[in-house]
């Protein structure tokens, strides 16, 4: 789909695009630009929230922002013009040669009083069907920085554009603390790179070290939900975004795929030592290392012993699909509600290879950066409720996959070993598989596989 239209010679329209899997819609989270603002080509615009993840949305041309169509909080069809850009600043009259609005575009009311902090890409504070106006304070107090300049005697202000650097390159300036503004540029066409990013970092870490004064700053609360009104008995939240995907998905698999769970109680102990073992390893140094590594791993052997499982059924075609590849899918609890991202080819990686993809992945998803391309095609996943303190559950299967593994709480209790009860680490699994493609013993096979490796860690490399 074309994103962007041609209106003059003068004025650029930037679409919505389709980020991924055919979603048709996608809410506007945050404006990064204001009219008056100078974009080139690759800057990120603004940031949206589809029914997958929040992303990012660079423009693929320079020039200077003309017009805003859409205020934050509003949700938008894939194809709408949501942004004009005037490609050909100061070669006349922008108001008579600006493209029209459509015609269908609402006028916006008046900013809600009292709206709450909310955190990029966490929804909005108040109410959902409350749109925020566009904001244009900044421009009054350009022009007076202009008019301040000239009193001065330094000539007018130039704004400042914004320095070019591509969305990771940014995302890893913003995690060192690093204002790209300051940061000299090696790349080609004066384009900050990750280098010229972590050799800026370094002074700043070489000096902090030095006592500082710590700042008192109040932290933007995480709001997901309308506060409830004093008395009320109800709070109405609207389904949408991540939500409504997931309510959507998981309905869709309860009553397509016919499920069946087995479960299995294991004694972890030897690989809780091996967990302590690796955080040791120089070879493991830099990656984290705990319990949910191991037992990713035990299960992409426990699929290479019994490769049957991993499969999915193609119900237009009445056919089994194999899958000769393991897409592994780490389901995450974020703000935004679970999303369930995989590591691609899984079942290639080393042992350190796949600790650093789970860090990776459960990181951005905390930070609400998950792409849609990161949660697609997905072939088997694990959950890992044990974090919550539950002991295991039956877990609903992923559209289009065939097995999810859930993992329970790892707990001290007594246990029968080498014919004496004594105190072991002790874990339940349960294994939810469609029947459609997985019966009992090829399920079975696999569950018992995963236990066996968790019980003695050797096998991770004798049946490897």
């Amino acid at each position: 789909m074309t994103t962007m239209t041609e209106t003059s010679a003068r004025f650029r329209e930037f679409k919505m695009p389709d980020v991924g899997e055919g979603l048709t819609e996608a809410e506007i989270l945050k404006w990064y630009v204001q009219p008056g603002d100078t974009v080139t080509d690759g800057q990120v615009v603004c940031e949206v929230e589809t029914a997958k993840a929040a992303v990012e949305l660079p423009i693929p041309f320079d020039g200077v922002v003309h017009e805003l169509r859409f205020a934050e909080g509003t949700t938008v069809d894939v194809g709408q013009v949501i942004i004009a850009v005037d490609v050909a600043p100061g070669s006349g009259d922008a108001a008579a040669e600006a493209p029209p609005a459509p015609a269908s575009a609402e006028p916006e009311p008046e900013a809600p009083k009292g709206r709450q902090p909310v955190l990029v890409g966490y929804g909005v504070a108040e109410s959902s069907t409350k749109r925020r106006a566009r904001k244009g304070a900044e421009q009054p107090a350009a022009a007076a920085a202009a008019i301040q300049g000239e009193l001065n005697g330094h000539g007018p202000a130039v704004p400042e554009s914004r320095p070019l650097a591509k969305p990771p390159v940014r995302k890893l300036a913003k995690d060192l603390g690093i204002d790209l503004a300051t940061v000299v540029p090696t790349g080609e066409g004066g384009i900050i790179t990750r280098e010229d990013v972590h050799a800026a970092a370094t002074p700043v870490q070489a000096q902090a070290t030095a006592p500082a004064p710590v700042p008192v700053t109040v932290p933007e609360p995480v709001v997901t939900a309308p506060a409830p009104l004093p008395g009320a008995r109800e709070t109405r939240i609207p389904v949408k975004g991540v939500r409504k995907a997931i309510a959507q998905a998981m309905v869709g698999s309860a009553f397509t795929a016919p499920h069946v769970t087995e479960f299995v109680t294991v004694d972890v102990t030897r690989t809780m030592k091996l967990v302590a073992e690796l955080k040791e390893d120089k070879d493991m140094a830099g990656v984290r290392v705990n319990p949910l590594l191991i037992i990713a791993k035990a299960l992409l052997v426990a699929i290479k012993r019994n490769p049957e499982v991993n499969a999915a059924w193609d119900e237009a075609n009445q056919e089994i699909v194999q899958k000769h590849y393991v897409n592994l899918g780490i389901a995450a609890a974020t703000p935004r509600g679970l999303i369930v991202p995989n590591i691609k080819d899984a079942h290639e990686q080393t042992l350190p290879q796949l600790a650093a993809s789970l860090g990776e992945l459960v990181s951005t998803a905390r930070e609400g950066k998950t792409s849609p391309a990161a949660m697609a095609g997905g072939t088997v996943t694990i959950t890992n409720v044990g974090v919550f303190g539950v002991d295991t559950g039956t877990p609903i299967l992923n559209p289009g996959e065939s097995a999810i593994l859930a993992v329970g709480a790892i707990k001290l209790q007594p246990w029968v070993h080498k014919g004496k009860v004594k105190p072991r680490q002790v874990t339940t699994l349960a294994l939810s598989f469609d029947h459609r493609l997985v019966d009992g013993e090829l399920g079975s096979k696999v569950l018992a596989d995963v236990a066996a490796i968790l019980e003695q860690p050797k096998r991770l490399i004798t049946w490897a």
